[in-house]
């Protein structure tokens, strides 16, 4: 099913006179190029702008440093594949590091590895790996948002705030093929037809989200407290067309420009649902609606988006049947304070070194519990993300912030996918307990067309062979469930 579209030029129009405007910038056809060491500006780039080069040694907060990599060069046994990287070197203020390169239909076969430098202490951590299984998140296979201007990707990796990086691509080998020694006996070495090549164009993304959340001079929020407060906006997002375009979309459930979607209790929900989807409603739904009370949601102007890098339409499909639950594999080394930080990492990435149209899920979840929303279009209906490779139509992405392969998944954190999923469930009918068929749009576990029977609940691999969202958040689906169901009376 193809995602329709709606203008957030026709939605601004109905609330123009409602919050003064900026002249929003300029947006020119071709995408961000790739090219040696270039910033890419908060201020200076819109989706689709040609990249503006910063003074070379320039700090500019909200920055992207893109670096070509290059074979490195130290003695290895003959035979050995090449490994591409950077040696240790000195860089402008990052944050966040991924790895990009030029054809999204490849993938990289091996290791991607970083080691970086704190600001704050000016000590070097230890080699640390970059999650290189990432085009199962993405847009359906034939869609407009998967074609031209995409790039292949590793996950995004917060390494907190640095100054230095040091980075290794080794790429996947078979097992040593015995040759004979230069004595005559046994030796072992890599057949180079056994190695895949790694992709071609590979650059290193270093990503500084821009400020902090709070207002100037305002102190943010302790570890476990809520997130961001109203008046903690990004400078550059602050009345611009984009910006009211897309708190516009959420208009029906908080005022325009709110940094936060309030919790509701159960009745007022309850009338929210008659007023939001009432017409849509069965009468057996009238007496007796099955929806948990809204959740307090951040808003993207909450975590401070920068609206004018996202395509300036939304795309929606017709319903939401399946929340599809994954991890960012982001890592886990943050604060709650730092998670505005962390979402506009991601955006940043997503969208300027990634190419895609918005950030791809729809909502985030962080270790506290906080949920944040995610790709623009409004949180109470069913906008076409590209988080779930093949099956983003009719279905939402909810990524907790975190890698949890090894890692627990804090109780706040699944509590707050089960109070989400029974709210936004509930807007559209569904069980969080309940089973649900969704059509494939292609992949590697289901061809294109196949009726898949799913759970309502799924995390990602259950619609993509992937690791995705780890395999100790996976475990904790069935508690999820049971919660959300609980959440919505049933």
């Amino acid at each position: 099913m193809r995602g329709f579209l709606a203008s957030s030029i026709g939605v601004t129009c109905a609330a123009a006179l409602a919050l003064p405007l900026t002249p929003p910038a300029a947006a020119a056809s071709a995408r961000p190029a790739l090219g040696a060491e270039t910033a890419r500006s908060a201020e200076a780039v819109a989706v689709g702008s040609a990249v503006r080069r910063a003074d070379a040694g320039a700090y500019v907060p909200g920055s992207t440093q893109s670096l070509p990599l290059a074979p490195l060069t130290r003695d290895r046994a003959v035979g050995d594949p090449d490994e591409q990287g950077l040696p240790r070197r000195d860089v402008r203020h990052f944050s966040l590091v991924g790895v990009i390169w030029d054809d999204p239909a490849v993938e990289l076969h091996g290791r991607v590895q970083v080691r970086t430098r704190a600001v704050a202490t000016g000590t070097w951590s230890g080699w640390q790996d970059v999650e290189t299984h990432n085009a199962e998140h993405a847009a359906d296979p034939g869609t407009a948002e998967s074609g031209s201007g995409v790039r292949g990707s590793t996950a995004p990796l917060w390494v907190g705030e640095s100054d230095g990086v040091q980075v290794r691509v080794t790429p996947e080998s078979a097992e040593p093929r015995p040759e004979e020694g230069p004595e005559g006996g046994d030796d072992s070495a890599v057949d180079p037809a056994a190695v895949t090549p790694l992709p071609a164009g590979l650059h290193l993304e270093l990503v500084d989200p821009g400020g902090p959340a709070p207002a100037q001079g305002e102190p943010g929020p302790a570890l476990g407290e809520p997130g961001p407060r109203p008046g903690s906006l990004n400078p550059d997002t602050v009345g611009a067309a984009e910006s009211l375009a897309a708190s516009a979309a959420n208009a029906e459930l908080a005022p325009l420009g709110a940094a936060e979607i309030p919790a509701l209790g159960r009745a007022e929900t309850e009338r929210e649902l008659l007023a939001l989807r009432g017409n849509e409603l069965t009468q057996e739904q009238r007496a007796k609606p099955y929806i948990g009370p809204r959740p307090r949601i951040v808003t993207r102007r909450g975590w401070g988006a920068n609206e004018k890098w996202r395509e300036r339409q939304f795309a929606y499909t017709k319903k939401v049947k399946v929340a599809w639950v994954h991890h960012t594999a982001s890592g886990g080394k943050y604060w709650c304070t730092q998670t505005p930080s962390l979402i506009r990492g991601i955006y940043r990435y997503h969208v300027l070194s990634m190419g895609w149209r918005d950030i791809g899920y729809n909502f985030l979840v962080d270790k506290c519990g906080n949920i944040y929303e995610g790709r623009a279009g409004g949180v109470a209906k069913a906008v076409l993300g590209a988080h779930t490779r093949g099956f983003n139509t009719n279905s939402m992405g909810i990524a907790v912030l975190g890698s949890f392969g090894s890692s627990k998944p804090t109780a706040a954190s699944v509590r707050a996918i089960a109070r989400l999923t029974a709210w936004k469930l509930g807007l559209y009918g569904a069980n969080p307990r309940g089973k649900t068929y969704l059509t494939s749009g292609g992949g590697n576990l289901y061809r294109k067309g196949k009726n898949v029977r799913l759970n309502v609940i799924s995390g990602h691999r259950d619609g993509f062979s992937t690791e995705c969202p780890g395999r100790l958040l996976y475990l904790k689906l069935g508690s999820a469930r049971a919660s959300a169901a609980r959440f919505q009376g049933r």
